[in-house]
């Protein structure tokens, strides 16, 4: 029998029943408006008007609901243009990660190089660094690469690089594939599999779940940063959806700017909506061996 903060005996009783399901109801309705509650005035207050949105105390609901505002945030902030770049920027990050960051968690669950575990150790290490305190030093790389001597910056290549090497994610994919048993590892090697044949086979088709967290992961980073996208694309032609907005913002109306916002949030909630099933089964599958 499992143990727990309330014995089943007193749950049973009506004070005790009552009594719970009470202090149960207010946590979950004040961690419910604590995460949905700015979203709420996310949403209508794009379909305020300027003066509604300013005045204090703020209206709950919108008095003159105008869905003007998100027409005018299409059109006044280009945003079709800043959704494709933010489409692009995602997609390549999404690929060079499944590419290179699987290769790396497969050697090293699978085929166990020299010093594998002193090398992802380092790897982890590099989690506990501040993003912050690399930014200097990435940004002096992408404006002058080394070796090549060539400038970055306007290059998707400035975005896709830097989250190649992400060592979280490296870890996940490494966990998942230790729980995949040694013996399908032998049985392919028997039948004259090459490593690579056996990742492409048989390792990559029984990861799908993590791969998917591993994409989720990788748009979600591109889409909600905001720094290193504003110092490496400074072309117009070039920002991310969040940059552009903020571009955007000194003179455009706080109520189109907010439905701007809006509408720059809308693809990564739908991609969790869809594939909410698939992050949570890829994050805990990898948790059991066997």
């Amino acid at each position: 029998m499992s143990r727990t903060l309330i014995s089943q005996a007193q749950l049973q009783r009506g004070r005790g029943r009552v009594l719970y399901w009470l202090v149960l109801s207010v946590v979950v309705a004040v961690f419910t408006l604590v995460f949905i509650g700015p979203l709420y005035w996310m949403v209508t207050g794009a379909l305020k008007s300027g003066q509604e949105i300013a005045q204090t105390p703020p209206t709950i609901w919108p008095q003159d609901p105008q869905t003007q505002n998100y027409i005018d945030a299409w059109n006044n902030l280009a945003l079709g243009k800043l959704l494709f770049n933010t489409f692009y920027y995602a997609a390549g990050a999404v690929l060079f990660q499944l590419v290179l960051d699987t290769a790396a968690a497969y050697s090293l669950s699978k085929l166990r190089p020299v010093f594998g575990n002193a090398i992802l150790g380092l790897m982890l290490a590099t989690l506990m660094i501040p993003a912050m305190v690399l930014i200097v030093p990435q940004y002096v790389t992408v404006i002058d690469l080394p070796i090549l001597h060539i400038s970055l910056l306007d290059s998707p290549f400035a975005i896709w690089l830097p989250m190649v090497a992400n060592a979280f994610n490296i870890f996940l994919l490494k966990r998942f594939f230790d729980s995949i048993p040694d013996d399908i590892m032998a049985a392919a090697m028997m039948d004259g599999a090459s490593p690579l044949r056996t990742l492409w086979s048989i390792i990559l088709p029984m990861s799908r779940p993590i791969l998917g967290v591993v994409s989720i992961f990788a748009v979600t980073a591109v889409w909600k940063d905001f720094l290193w996208p504003k110092l490496v694309m400074p072309h117009p032609d070039t920002r991310t959806v969040s940059v552009g907005i903020y571009a955007f913002a000194g003179g455009t109306p706080q109520n189109v700017v907010i439905a701007a916002s809006v509408i720059a949030a809308i693809p990564t909630v739908i991609i969790f909506l869809i594939f909410q099933r698939n992050i949570m089964s890829g994050l805990t599958t990898g948790s059991l061996k066997g």
